[in-house]
Parts: C-alpha cells; structure tokens; sequence
C-alpha cells in the first residue's frame, strides 16, 4: 500500500488581510461605540466635579453660571452644547443665596514634579484678591506634593492680592512662589520646604490663569453681578 502525502491547506494572503480587516473594522465599531455611549455620562461627571469644587472653594456660593471670556474682552454664557470660542477662557460666576455675585472661579494649570498640576482658584472681586483654591487633578508625589493642601502655613498665603494695573491690561504684580520664609509681599506665595517643585505650580497656575483672565473679566463685573441667572445649581 502506497501512503499519499496529502498536502496542507493554506490560507491565501488575500483572505488573511480579508479577515484581519473585518476583525479591525468590528474593534474599531466598539470602541466608537464605546465612546460614544458614554461620552455623555464622563462630560456630566466632569461638570459634577468642578461644580463641587467651585462651592468649595467658594463656600457662599449657592448657584453657579458658565461664562467664556473672549480675547476682545466680551463675556457670554455657556448655553447647552456650547462649544468653546478660539482664545476664549471658562470661568464660572459664582452667586449667593440673595442672587450676589460671590466670586468667580476658574482653572489653572502648571507643570509640577511629575505632571501638570491643575487646579481651580478663587478670585474675589471686592478684595481683587484670590482667596483660596482647590485640586482638579495632580500625579505629585503622595505625601509630598499632596501637602498644598494639608500644610497650614502654604494655606495661610490666602489671601493673596491679585490687584490689575492701571492699564487693565495685566496684574499690577505677578503671583510668584518664593522660598519658605522669604515672603514679604501680598502677592507671593511661601512655598512649602520639602515640596517646592509643586508650590510653584500652584503659583504659575495661579499667576497664568489670572494674568489671561482677570482683565476680560474686571471690566464686566456689573454684567456678571446682574446676570446670575438662570443659574445651574
């Protein structure tokens, strides 16, 4: 008897690319899909959480309204769906239980030890100072960088005067971080020992976002404190 050696079968290149083209096709639908029923719950998540952080670091504060701040100087609110002007800036007008404007909140973000520090302060118009902040997102290192918010001495540098020039144009003295010990100044903030990399990112945070903000926003505040609402609560 003579055994016939019966040759594998093999898969053409073409059926191979055909197949691995349905497989990506089909990872690529539910990853879209993914995104795209969720995308919704993640924004809602996100205006939940910096909402919070606006009533902490403005503890009046009973109702709030998104306004974008245009480079012309112009201030709108953010209706439902809105998207973001070219060079514009969200901050958030802050009202009290009477309908007075409390505060007005807004990010800041800065390069820290291991990533970007970003956090959310709060300017009080009638001081022109900023009056305290919170933490958005941060990777410092734990037990470290994590002291901005625990330290006692680094919180006692609020308030700290955020006064504009006579030009309107720019703070009348940049917000800088010294070294723990050497602040003589309204506007500099005593770093923390130990933990000085992330100090000065709250600093340059602090300092970027209100040199930008501040002089869009000064000159409209009889606008934000008649226009509280309808506000989100």
């Amino acid at each position: 008897m003579i055994d016939v050696a019966i040759p594998p079968q093999t898969t053409s290149p073409v059926a191979m690319i055909r197949t691995l083209g349905l497989v990506a096709a089909l990872c690529g639908f539910i990853i879209v899909a993914a995104y795209q029923g969720t995308f919704d719950a993640v924004q809602e998540n996100k205006r939940i959480a910096v909402e919070r952080a606006v009533f902490k670091v403005i503890p009046t504060a009973k109702a709030i309204v998104e306004y974008f701040a245009a480079p012309s100087g112009s201030v709108t609110k953010v209706g439902a769906g809105d998207t973001a002007p070219v060079g514009s800036i969200k901050f958030y007008a802050a009202y009290d239980a009477s309908g007075k404007l409390a505060g007005i909140a807004a990010e800041g973000v800065a390069k820290g030890y291991s990533d970007n520090v970003r956090i959310l302060f709060a300017y009080d118009p009638g001081s022109a100072a900023i009056t305290g902040f919170g933490l958005v997102a941060m990777r410092e290192t734990p037990g470290i960088g994590d002291k901005i918010l625990v330290d006692k001495d680094f919180l006692a540098n609020f308030p700290l005067e955020a006064k504009l020039a006579d030009d309107l144009k720019q703070l009348a003295h940049a917000i800088v971080t010294v070294k723990h010990g050497s602040k003589t100044q309204a506007w500099e903030i005593d770093a923390i020992t130990g933990a000085t990399i992330t100090s000065r990112a709250v600093g340059r945070a602090i300092n970027d976002a209100a040199q930008m903000l501040l002089p869009r926003i000064v000159p409209n505040l009889t606008q934000l404190k008649e226009n509280n609402g309808p506000p989100r609560s």
